[in-house]
């Protein structure tokens, strides 16, 4: 869509003048508690290709529809997740951190899925979510107060082993 990096926060601004339901994207059927957003881009890819072939001006005719289709796919699909993993769990409280924190329709919809749901919600004011460092931070200084440490050996691991 030619939106500079990061996207998210402008998806967010377009997105709230626009239709959620003018274009429909599949959700991801993905098993267990896993969730992918694989399948959902390549959707997104298709549509825009084909879309654009049409009509070269159809991203900015459609900028705000857009956005607000495909963020509210992403979002009720990240709701759906949440409350099968709370149903499966038992959960009831729910926390939402971070950069995507800052995200004012999933804000909403956690808003409104956590009433439904009678969930304790906490999510931070927006001045906390824009950047993960100050939580990293945060997490380490307790680590640290605990002498929870670890040498230079350890090593992340993107996958379950």
């Amino acid at each position: 869509m030619n939106l500079p990096y990061p996207g998210g926060p402008l998806i967010d601004k377009y997105g709230a003048t626009g239709n959620p339901n003018r274009y429909l994207f599949p959700e991801p059927n993905i098993p267990n508690l896993d969730f992918s957003f694989s399948g959902l881009k390549t959707s997104f890819l298709y549509f825009l290709q084909k879309e654009v072939a049409a009509n070269p001006a159809f991203v900015e005719e459609n900028l705000a529809d857009i956005c607000a289709s495909y963020q509210h796919r992403i979002v009720t699909y990240l709701i759906h997740r949440l409350e099968k993993a709370s149903k499966e769990t038992g959960i009831k409280t729910i926390g939402l951190a971070g950069g995507v924190a800052a995200n004012s329709y999933l804000r909403q919809m956690l808003q409104t899925t956590a009433a439904k749901n009678h969930w304790q919600l906490h999510i931070p004011s927006f001045d906390y979510c824009t950047d993960n460092a100050a939580m990293v931070a945060m997490a380490a200084h307790f680590k640290f107060l605990e002498k929870d440490f670890v040498g230079q050996d350890v090593v992340p691991y993107s996958r379950k082993k």
